[in-house]
């Protein structure tokens, strides 16, 4: 996990969680990856029992999921839901969502972030995020949205954003992070939408028997992949200095 989605992960903790109750976390998508850092280390200084659950096994999972859009826990069993890094890769991302949400218990909380930006990465990348997106998700799974915010690039001439600013490692991803809270008299209704969308979604699977379709060429060549590069300013050229004509020392005459 990437420095910048593990500090925007520990603000969300510092700003919700409090050091004088317990809490019950789920940590969705919770493999160690990358550099090898977890969210189990986070939570240091906190009451927490920890329960890291994929879909493979590995280090950092405690549960590995039988289906990929089932979580084998209760319904309302976790105060909190944790999830980092991962939505971007899930196909049906909103079966996964209502499933999280399903596990949370009213008012519990889940913290969720994700990219907006950023290069094709691991075998299976599907989406990027912004603020909106977290809108999304808590209207379709009927969850409060407490918190959305997307790291976007300065904004230059115009209004517009700059992305000639965006540098690795300080803002390449992106990083949106989504705050949602299960409210208290959660929907009945979104039971049967669910279990139907993890059913479908399960029942599919994943992308994995759908070949990948690339552009034509005439695609690439439509929008230029690269403009040609600025030519750097000549140096500037320090003026020759021009020699002083003689004087005259002929007498005059006439």
């Amino acid at each position: 996990m990437h420095n910048t989605q593990m500090a925007h992960m520990q603000l969300s903790i510092d700003t919700y969680l409090r050091r004088d109750r317990h809490y019950d976390v789920l940590d969705f998508g919770s493999q160690a990856a990358g550099n090898g850092h977890t969210h189990r280390e986070l939570l240091e200084g906190y009451d927490v029992t920890y329960t890291g659950v994929d879909v493979t096994a590995g280090e950092n999972v405690d549960v590995v999921m039988r289906k990929p859009y089932r979580l084998p826990m209760k319904t309302n069993s976790f105060d909190l839901v944790i999830t980092g890094s991962a939505f971007e890769h899930i196909p049906f991302m909103w079966a996964s969502f209502l499933e999280i949400s399903r596990v949370v218990r009213p008012g519990g909380l889940i913290f969720l972030t994700a990219p907006s930006r950023g290069h094709i990465h691991f075998e299976m990348d599907c989406w990027r995020f912004y603020p909106d997106s977290m809108r999304a998700l808590a209207a379709f799974a009927r969850m409060e949205l407490v918190e959305a915010h997307t790291d976007m690039p300065p904004k230059g001439e115009g209004g517009r954003v700059d992305y000639t600013e965006v540098s690795f490692p300080r803002n390449y991803w992106g990083d949106t992070v989504g705050v949602f809270r299960k409210p208290l008299r959660y929907s009945y209704l979104v039971r049967g939408i669910r279990e139907v969308v993890v059913w479908w979604a399960n029942r599919i699977g994943g992308i994995e028997k759908t070949p990948r379709k690339y552009g034509s060429k005439a695609r690439y060549d439509l929008v230029p992949q690269r403009g040609p590069r600025p030519q750097a300013a000549p140096a500037p050229v320090a003026p020759t200095p021009v020699a002083a004509a003689p004087a005259d020392t002929r007498p005059e005459t006439g």
